[in-house]
């Protein structure tokens, strides 16, 4: 009996060296952790579930990388933007025009300095500028809009900023119409609906929820956005083209209806770690089919479609190493 007491003693001690081991482990382990934070949009719009998708599936292989993901819910690119350049977010879904003014300095950022460490993961879907009018309007054009109650976009969103552009090319501000309201996507449905509103401008890939409740709940058209203002904004620009929206898409409107779009880019600062990012478009491209079903503006998109402009700004070094692991680009590109 006695010879065993040692044995006992001794595997008594390696068992508690062994959870100390495990313990030691995994307070390692946490305090490795990374959490990453990706600023997108409104709810109803498609960077809002498209970040969620992101960070579900960066989420998923944490066990491997360390990282957690989480998504805010953000007015939209401008803010996007300026919270990036802050260090308030580490990644943000934008459109591509104004990526392209923050990186150099220009437009609605002409009073900042240059955010030249601006980076791009990879492109998303196509944004098309969109106007919504009751049908029981007299809006059948742009141009109808002044005098009209109409939804111009939160401060801070790209839609905003776009429909600020178009005003200064036509010469209106706000007086220019009875209402100039600020809502958020989600309210102007109902705010439409509900006779506050004549018409409400969006910059959204579509189809669109949003869009899609406010032509169910009542009557309502798209309009065209076209004409030689327009094409002035678009002219010589690498980040607009023309767009059409298909008709028979949303109820009012079964006629194709004409406009101009833009891309929309996941961006990050080529100060966040290659690694971080590698795993992040890792784990997008690994559950590439899951990612595309996240929302029907995603569901056209290809691979290679992915890739984005470096005209516009740089890919970061942790996304190019990704993609010409499996082939998308050559190290000489």
């Amino acid at each position: 009996m006695s010879a065993g007491r040692p044995g006992r003693l001794a595997l008594l001690l390696a068992a508690l060296a062994f959870a100390a081991g495990l313990a030691a482990t995994s307070a390692t382990a946490h305090a490795e952790s990374r959490f990453i934070t990706i600023g997108t949009g409104g709810v109803t719009g498609v960077y809002y579930p498209t970040g969620g998708a992101i960070c579900r599936f960066v989420n998923r292989d944490r066990d491997r990388h360390g990282m957690r993901c989480s998504t805010e819910s953000t007015p939209g690119s401008i803010f996007n933007l300026n919270a990036m350049r802050n260090g308030d977010l580490d990644f943000a879904i934008v459109q591509t025009d104004w990526l392209h003014a923050a990186r150099t300095g220009s437009e609605v950022f002409a009073d900042a300095q240059p955010h030249e460490e601006l980076r791009t993961i990879f492109s998303l879907h196509p944004e098309a500028f969109t106007v919504v009018a009751r049908a029981d309007s007299d809006i059948t054009q742009f141009s109808d809009l002044p005098g009209k109650r109409v939804n111009v976009g939160v401060p801070g969103s790209g839609q905003r900023a776009n429909m600020q552009a178009l005003m200064d090319l036509l010469g209106w501000g706000p007086e220019t119409f009875r209402v100039a309201a600020e809502l958020r996507p989600a309210a102007m449905p109902r705010s439409l609906c509900d006779g506050n509103l004549d018409a409400f401008v969006y910059m959204v890939g579509h189809p669109s929820g949003a869009i899609t409740e406010a032509a169910v709940t009542c009557d309502v058209r798209l309009i065209d956005v076209s004409g030689a203002e327009v094409e002035g904004l678009i002219e010589g620009q690498p980040f607009y083209e023309r767009a059409t929206i298909p008709g028979g898409m949303y109820r009012g409107s079964p006629d194709d209806v004409e406009t101009f779009s833009v891309g929309a880019a996941l961006v990050a600062s080529s100060e966040m770690e290659a690694d971080t990012v590698y795993e992040l478009v890792r784990g997008v491209f690994d559950n590439f089919e899951r990612f595309r079903s996240t929302h029907p503006s995603l569901g056209r998109l290809a691979r290679r479609d992915m890739l984005p402009d470096e005209d516009l700004a740089p890919l970061h070094e942790g996304a190019r190493r990704y993609f010409e692991e499996v082939g998308m680009i050559s190290g000489n590109d």
